[in-house]
């Protein structure tokens, strides 16, 4: 998952990645309800919905920054990034269908995350000026047309989600499969690259300018403060509420307590109020919107804090650096957990992961060393970067 080259790593983009993978991880470990009532927990209050949503603005701003950043690519040397790009994308699917093969209760990211790269490619040449047109459209306008297309696509493709994450066998259905990854399911393609490119907008920045990160800090908490004010006058004084709780799930589902942590398992059909909302995972516009602001505000601030220091943020940005490794052996070690009866504490469940993790970090960060699946990555992806590689095709 890391894209940057240790040469023009930021240290702060790291930690920014390492809050998004502590953050993820919570929400995979710790229950995102008070247990016993319809309350929201304060992880799910914090983390949900804004931890995966940062992993993928910094995505965005990786895919930049590897096409030289404020400075871009041209030519030859974009091509070249491209193919790149696309090889990293191959191996994490690839590592994600390994994962999808487990039993957990993880809504696996990794081979939404490799889609998206893929969707990506063709915004790597825009300049600052196009991208943030194309970031803003696409964040106010796809959530319309994906409330469009999934009545349709409910329709005409049976069933219309996978029962789970993918794995190889998914492909023997790619109608469904594809349903899955762009419309209906838990991280759709369609939304999802708004992040993507907002990201990719903020990476053609000059990231080091004091006056940049101020500006990502403050502009990000204005957003997300005005996205969450703007649908709560929406649901609340205008009736947009009352309105959801008519629709079919509205009247199945306490609506007005799943707000504050997700809406991923209703059908957001039947009302167009569905796209006022600004809950976690509802993909609507003023979650994006939201989202957005939060990611940019927590990247502002992790370049503030390590503009003079850069290893202020050591214990986030040196897991930070390695995510794809660490993502992968959380999984994996969550899909034992889950098989322990009973089920374990969380606590020292998530916070011995974290202890590992941020040990792994430092460790390999004092060896100037990746993760091992980030030398996979990084691999193919030179093999791919390579002309001598392509001539041989």
């Amino acid at each position: 998952m890391v894209l940057t080259k240790s040469s023009a790593r930021l240290s702060g983009i790291d930690a920014a990645r390492g809050i998004a993978l502590f953050g993820m991880m919570s929400t995979h470990v710790f229950p995102l309800y008070v247990p016993g009532t319809a309350e929201a927990s304060w992880i799910g209050l914090t983390f949900a919905g804004r931890s995966s949503a940062l992993f993928a603005v910094v995505a965005g701003i990786g895919l930049a920054l590897l096409t030289g950043g404020s400075r871009q690519h041209t030519g030859s040397a974009l091509s070249s990034d491209r193919r790149g790009i696309a090889a990293r994308a191959v191996v994490i699917a690839v590592v994600a269908l390994m994962l999808g093969g487990l039993e957990t209760n993880i809504a696996v990211i990794l081979f939404h995350y490799a889609v998206l790269f893929l969707m990506a490619l063709p915004f790597v040449s825009l300049p600052f000026s196009k991208l943030i047109w194309w970031a803003a459209g696409w964040t106010l306008l796809s959530p319309v047309a994906a409330f469009l297309l999934r009545p349709w696509v409910q329709r005409s493709v049976n069933p219309s989600e996978l029962d789970g994450n993918p794995i190889v066998e998914d492909f023997l259905q790619p109608w469904t499969l594809l349903a899955d990854i762009t419309v209906t399911g838990y991280y759709p393609a369609l939304q999802w690259l708004s992040y993507l490119l907002i990201g990719m907008a903020i990476g053609r920045l000059k990231l080091s300018a004091a006056r940049v990160q101020l500006a990502l800090l403050l502009g990000g908490v204005a957003l997300a403060a005005v996205a969450k004010l703007i649908s709560g006058v929406l649901l609340g004084p205008l009736g947009g509420l009352q309105a959801l709780q008519q629709t079919p799930d509205g009247q199945r589902f306490n609506i007005e307590a799943m707000l504050d942590v997700s809406l991923s398992s209703l059908d957001q059909t039947g009302s167009w109020w569905w796209l006022a909302v600004s809950a976690p995972h509802s993909g609507a516009p003023l979650d994006l919107l939201h989202t957005v602001g939060t990611s940019a505000a927590v990247v502002g601030l992790c370049l503030l804090a390590t503009r003079r220091i850069s290893s202020l943020l050591l214990p986030l940005s040196a897991p930070g650096a390695i995510t794809l490794t660490l993502y992968s052996l959380h999984v994996w070690i969550m899909s034992l957990v889950d098989m322990q009866q009973p089920v374990p504490d969380p606590e020292p469940v998530y916070w011995l992961q974290v202890a590992l993790f941020v040990g792994l970090g430092l460790l390999l960060h004092k060896l100037s060393a990746r993760g091992p699946l980030e030398y996979v990555t990084a691999g193919a992806s030179e093999v791919a970067r390579s002309p001598r590689a392509r001539s041989q095709k």
